[in-house]
């Protein structure tokens, strides 16, 4: 009798263990994934501050440009006001299609091109673009373990008992996203 209570006291031992380390595994992914989705946010911080300057330096050149100018500021005050994370991967994937077509523009006007503030702004954006798609890697990669864990037995039965839920990949939603800038001279 008693190494049969002490069979039963060591499985629910070892269940309280297993417990206690899937639920901490869930509570690091998704601190890891809030912490990714932060250091992203930081970059698109950048971001946002550097557009105006750039848009303003192109108005300069570019008076007759005023749509593309202004779908580019309407872009980037759509993604900064963005209170989800799914509203703020859907507006940023819309500022990056509209940023194409300002990269696009700027190719029509040699001026600009030569101009030193524009060159540095430029240089400046392109740097925060690199850090913006490596933020997006290590962002989706977090979030791609986080979600298989809730999504695998037994570990789906531990997440939906938590709330644990899925969390929304950075990834390209839309074909005009998907294609390649016309420039055109």
């Amino acid at each position: 009798m008693l190494k049969i209570v002490i069979i039963v006291l060591a499985i629910v031992v070892l269940l309280v263990l297993w417990l206690v380390s899937s639920y901490n595994g869930f509570v690091r992914l998704r601190n890891k994934s809030e912490e990714a989705f932060s250091a992203m946010d930081v970059s698109l911080k950048k971001r946002y501050d550097l557009i105006p300057n750039f848009v303003e330096t192109v108005k300069g050149y570019a008076k007759h440009e005023q749509d593309t100018l202004q779908a580019v500021i309407n872009a980037r005050n759509m993604a900064m006001n963005a209170n989800s994370p799914e509203q703020k991967i859907a507006n940023d994937n819309a500022l990056s299609g509209t940023l194409k077509s300002l990269f696009a523009l700027t190719e029509s006007y040699p001026d600009l091109k030569a101009n030193q503030n524009f060159l540095s702004l430029q240089n400046q954006l392109s740097r925060i673009e690199e850090e913006i798609a490596g933020s997006r890697r290590y962002y989706n990669g977090v979030v791609n373990k986080y979600n298989t864990k809730t999504e695998m037995f037994p570990g789906n039965i531990l997440a939906s008992l938590f709330g644990f839920k899925r969390k929304p990949l950075y990834e390209v939603n839309s074909d005009a996203e998907r294609e390649n800038v016309k420039v055109s001279f």
